[in-house]
């Protein structure tokens, strides 16, 4: 097995990440990876642990499914207690998985029979390995995203980290703001079906987040001026659509913004009629929701 070395090998030697921070998991069935990982690989029995259904990859219902190994880095002490990602996936993050895709299913974690043709599906999510490789905390915090985050911050007067709650809704405005950017380049135009529909909640989302900051001017062409910035050697296509991408999000956002508006003026006056212990009442909570937009996210 293959695959299981080369893994390694790319984690240390090319992304240059410490052995010693590394810990492993491998599923209750696979004494096979578990045997390369110690024998092949040469890693410390120790770090290796044994998870059930967390490592058993799956595909579909019927479909292809497997055992899997994951890679996980020890970001410090100061993100939580010691003992392996079994005991805690905050300060233990995942980033590399290798799935042995060799079985079918006809249910969730119930198996079939065997693959007749296996295969290895094996990759990293790019943004953790970027924050492990730059020694950040978060994904949000590597270079690219980081930009789009202050963006945010100016456009709001609110800095990162100053409450939980606001850090959120800075963390909506940038991954919302980067994503509806790519999507209006890619000529996906707001409406209320498929595609289109994707893109006008996450500018709602935008909308929302930034007027609960406090945010009064529209911030999508704020967003998106750092997203393209970030992203246009990348992406040259971005720049060459620019205006366009900030007119239609400008567009969206205003019109949103006045449903959000009206809504918060008939929230506000149905709460000022509440006595001590009530609660606002089912209708209502389902016309914030339907008719102005309403959402908990």
């Amino acid at each position: 097995m293959k695959a299981i070395p080369w893994a390694y090998e790319y984690i240390t030697e090319v992304l240059e990440l410490d052995p010693d921070r590394l810990w492993y998991t491998v599923h209750e069935t696979d004494d096979e990876a578990r045997q390369v990982w110690v024998d092949t690989v040469g890693v410390p029995a120790e770090r290796i642990q044994v998870r059930g259904r967390e490592n058993f990859w799956q595909m579909g219902t019927p479909g292809p499914a497997g055992p899997s190994s994951e890679i996980f880095y020890d970001k410090g002490a100061e993100f939580g207690p010691d003992g392996g990602p079994v005991i805690d996936e905050e300060r233990f993050v995942e980033f590399w998985n290798l799935v042995f895709m060799e079985q079918v299913q006809d249910e969730p974690y119930h198996v079939i029979g065997e693959l007749p043709v296996k295969n290895i599906d094996t990759g990293a999510g790019l943004a953790r390995v970027a924050a492990l490789v730059q020694g950040v905390g978060s994904v949000f915090e590597i270079d690219t995203m980081r930009e789009i985050l202050a963006a945010a911050e100016n456009a709001s007067g609110v800095r990162y980290g100053a409450t939980p709650l606001s850090d959120i809704s800075l963390r909506k405005l940038a991954d919302h703001g980067r994503a509806v950017t790519f999507l209006l380049s890619d000529h996906v135009v707001p409406s209320n079906q498929g595609r289109g529909h994707v893109v006008r909640r996450l500018i709602r989302a935008v909308t929302q987040h930034a007027f609960r900051l406090g945010v009064q001017d529209p911030i999508m062409p704020t967003l998106i001026g750092a997203t393209v910035k970030v992203m246009k050697d990348g992406y040259p296509e971005l720049a060459g659509n620019e205006e366009e991408i900030r007119t239609m999000a400008a567009a969206e956002e205003q019109s949103f913004r006045k449903t959000l508006e009206t809504g918060h003026r008939l929230l506000d006056r149905e709460l000022s009629r509440l006595h001590v212990g009530q609660i606002l009442p089912g209708s209502t909570v389902f016309k914030l929701h339907d008719t102005y937009g309403f959402h908990a996210r």
